[in-house]
């Protein structure tokens, strides 16, 4: 398994993830992503958008406010019952969750926990001017309530006949009492999520539909099946909104932790919205000519848990076999003979590479190469967007570094190219080398990205 501080260390070196405002000391539970990650994430992002949204008909996007009506966590419970049990340690006066403790005592320094009690994980803020309790507003804890309040909205607006289903990718916002894991448990943190809507009787067809659509989103992203567990979850640590739930639990380093949630969420949430609001939130059927409240199926996907867990499944550490040179072609390598190199590479999915192909010239201060390798790395460029270009070191640490940040493929301008107009592309889980035309390699690199 892969060791969590080799992924971190690698994430701050190479640009994917760092410490939050880390020159004034960091703030526990917040991390920015830099370009790689941002990349990275976006990518999970647009896949997730491409496989559940625009690849059906039923399926309707939306984006709504991070700050709603304080009405809407009334009615959804969030006021009342969003809490978790927390004690102090008289000793060393630190904070923690009584739930997530084996034994009564403080973790940290031994010393005597006091008494437990509840903690509401929600954000608060004022808006407005006044500081009175009507200008108390909170930072959305899920993005699930923005769907279910929009529900009418969307009803009205393009008549979709059940089941049907909203989809959100946004931020939600938790006071965790002990954010830990690196990106794992954050205090600000983004959601993919659904609200599938159905009628009563339909649901447990539609629950095991989505189970198998989760399924297949983690193979996709290159999650094995080996690091993925289903959690059938009891009655009684259930969500009070839940009839069924399944967890799919993921082995990272730390231990096999939620990565993904699906439940079934009955009618509890249109239900209590209608009667908070005194609107109407049913649905009626035009062919069955019925009125009824919608049953909801919610796949529930967090966005940086599954950024984590394909760092953590691309991780790759081997020996590659060393460069052999070729007097005639200074680039030309075979992945066997010579000394074996010790590396460490994302074995990424092309779709999520945050770099898809990088180009090269073979030596920097060759002026007829650097101006042939950014005539390649244009044109590339037109039909391949995310592309680097790299003149940074020799040859060798350009490979290791465009390994780490999990690039694909990358092509080298040599003296060869100079010659006949052909490259060398470099393939990045096992080395692999071969020459091929200019005029092709925009087809060739394209054709391979759809086909992994």
């Amino acid at each position: 398994m892969t060791d969590l501080e080799k992924i971190v260390s690698l994430c701050k070196r190479r640009g994917f993830i760092y410490s939050s405002s880390e020159i004034y000391g960091g703030l526990a539970g917040a991390w920015d992503y830099g370009p790689y990650g941002l990349a990275l994430k976006q990518n999970i992002k647009n896949l997730w958008w491409k496989r559940f949204v625009d690849s059906k008909d039923e399926m309707y996007g939306m984006d709504a406010s991070i700050l709603m009506n304080p009405r809407v966590w009334q009615a959804s419970g969030h006021i009342s019952g969003f809490s978790d049990p927390l004690s102090d340690c008289e000793d060393c006066k630190k904070r923690f969750r009584t739930d997530a403790l084996e034994k009564r005592v403080c973790p940290e320094c031994g010393g005597k926990l006091g008494a437990s009690r509840q903690f509401n994980m929600m954000f608060e803020t004022k808006i407005g001017a006044m500081e009175d309790s009507s200008a108390t507003v909170y930072l959305r804890p899920e993005t699930a309530q923005g769907m279910f309040v929009n529900f009418k909205n969307i009803v009205d607006s393009f008549h979709p006949k059940i089941p049907f289903g909203i989809a959100q990718i946004g931020k939600a916002f938790r006071n965790e009492i002990t954010p830990r894991d690196f990106i794992f448990r954050t205090r600000e943190f983004e959601q993919m999520e659904i609200e599938y809507f159905v009628k009563e009787s339909e649901w447990k067809d539609s629950f095991e539909y989505w189970r198998k659509e989760m399924l297949g989103w983690m193979s996709d992203i290159g999650l094995s099946k080996k690091s993925i567990h289903e959690l059938e979850v009891p009655d009684d640590e259930r969500a009070h909104y839940s009839k069924r739930t399944i967890d799919f639990e993921f082995d990272y380093p730390f231990g096999r932790k939620e990565l993904y949630g699906l439940a079934y969420r009955t009618d509890f949430d249109l239900s209590a919205h209608s009667s908070e609001s005194t609107v109407d939130l049913s649905y009626y059927d035009e062919e069955t000519k019925e009125r009824f409240i919608p049953n909801v199926i919610e796949p529930s996907f967090g966005v940086d848990r599954t950024v984590l867990a394909v760092l953590l499944s691309a991780y790759t550490e081997d020996e590659l076999g060393g460069a052999k040179p070729d007097h005639d072609n200074p680039v030309a390598r075979t992945a066997k003979g010579g000394s074996r190199e010790k590396r460490v590479y994302l074995k990424l999915k092309p779709s999520l590479a945050p770099v898809k192909v990088a180009v090269f010239p073979l030596l920097k201060n060759k002026p007829e190469l650097m101006e042939k390798a950014r005539e390649v790395y244009a044109m590339l460029k037109k039909e391949i967007p995310q592309i680097a270009f790299d003149d940074n070191g020799n040859i060798g640490k350009r490979y290791r570094r465009q390994d780490e940040i999990g690039t694909p493929f990358c092509v080298t301008i040599d003296f060869e190219t100079l010659d006949n107009d052909t490259v060398t592309i470099r393939y990045r889980d096992d080395g692999r080398q071969e020459r091929s035309k200019i005029s092709e390699i925009s087809s060739f690199i394209t054709e391979k990205l759809k086909t992994n």
